[in-house]
């Protein structure tokens, strides 16, 4: 009997939206969510042993904690195959799959696998360590995809090696191989060089992301009668974090009011990928209120605006941090900006 263990977050374990991305894991043996479309997949000797949910808040705002409270949920189960998700384009959720694989992998020794789409953060993450299919942006492929990653899983399972990524449809982890070629990497190299000033269709070893460049916007003709706003993706929050901004790929911004200076006492950091010490000590380092101000008296800049503008810009995919910067772009026309000071990590 081969004992499958799926993870999934408050929203595909049918707890809820977003106001329930905050529940801690929970242990299930129902069948919940995708749980039903995988009972249609498993081959005799196969059962879903258990379900573990947690919400997506939880895992990002303490990740070792709650790997830690999901792996004792999962050892109960006693799997023989852990699968999360797919997570598709959901960042907070593909990051919580791929770094759950991770620990199960390495502290139960049991095969696991996640799916989800190129642009999560979780691919960047973590696609060297764990099992990641690609899948496309929208859920509607649950079923093929939960196929898929049960086949890779029973692969694993069996210690049969996994073919190349574009054959198995997994992210390549960066491993080099070694393998015999019909022709030298010259030829091979020749041959696409001339395929593409042909025309013609090739298959590039070593395949890059691609982004395309925002255009610049146009020059501020002139700063000293502008109204200039301070914005920042490196988590600055008032203590306590009143909005709740994610300290990995946020899913929203805020606004705060700001005077002349900003307090240590009065503010934290709700960001993970950098030692946030030194703005702890002195928030300025990251935001500058203290030299914008001066610029302001000098008149250097027309105006200073009355609020700061802050998110979080850690393993954000490409499309939400669009989204982000949509919203902060129209949030700052509104007020009448017409520049921005951004500072990062």
């Amino acid at each position: 009997m081969a004992r499958i263990v799926l993870y999934l977050n408050q929203f595909f374990g049918q707890i809820g939206g977003e106001d329930m991305a905050g529940v801690g894991p929970r242990f299930t043996t129902e069948v919940v969510g995708p749980g039903r479309a995988l009972i249609g997949l498993l081959e005799p000797g196969e059962g879903l042993a258990a379900t573990v949910i947690c919400g997506d808040n939880y895992f990002a705002e303490q990740p070792e904690k709650a790997a830690a409270e999901c792996l004792g949920h999962i050892r109960l189960a006693q799997p023989d195959i852990f699968l999360a998700g797919p997570a598709f384009n959901a960042g907070r959720y593909g990051v919580a799959c791929a770094a759950l694989c991770k620990a199960v992998q390495s502290q139960l020794g049991i095969p696991a696998v996640t799916a989800m789409y190129d642009e999560n953060p979780g691919v960047d993450v973590y696609h060297r360590e764990v099992i990641i299919l690609r899948t496309g942006q929208s859920a509607a492929a649950m079923r093929d995809v939960l196929d898929r990653m049960l086949r890779l899983g029973r692969k694993l399972r069996a210690g049969e090696p996994l073919g190349k990524p574009q054959m198995e449809g997994y992210f390549p982890q960066g491993r080099l191989e070694a393998e015999l070629a019909d022709k030298p990497a010259a030829s091979r190299a020749l041959d696409m060089l001339l395929a593409k000033l042909a025309g013609q269709p090739f298959q590039t070893e070593l395949a890059l992301p691609a982004f395309n460049p925002p255009p610049p916007p146009p020059a501020v003709r002139d700063l000293a009668h502008a109204k200039v706003a301070l914005v920042t993706d490196g988590g600055l929050v008032p203590t306590g974090n009143p909005d709740g901004i994610e300290v990995s790929a946020a899913s929203k911004f805020a606004a705060y009011r700001i005077e002349d200076r900003l307090e240590p006492a009065d503010y934290d950091v709700s960001h993970g990928g950098y030692d946030n010490r030194y703005v702890k000590q002195d928030p300025h380092r990251l935001v500058p209120l203290d030299v914008a101000r001066e610029l302001e008296r000098e008149g250097r800049i027309g105006q200073l605006h009355d609020e700061f503008v802050t998110t979080t810009g850690l393993a954000n995919p490409v499309n939400n941090s669009r989204r982000l910067g949509r919203g902060i772009a129209d949030h700052l026309k509104e007020a009448g900006v017409d520049a921005v000071i951004l500072t990062s990590t």
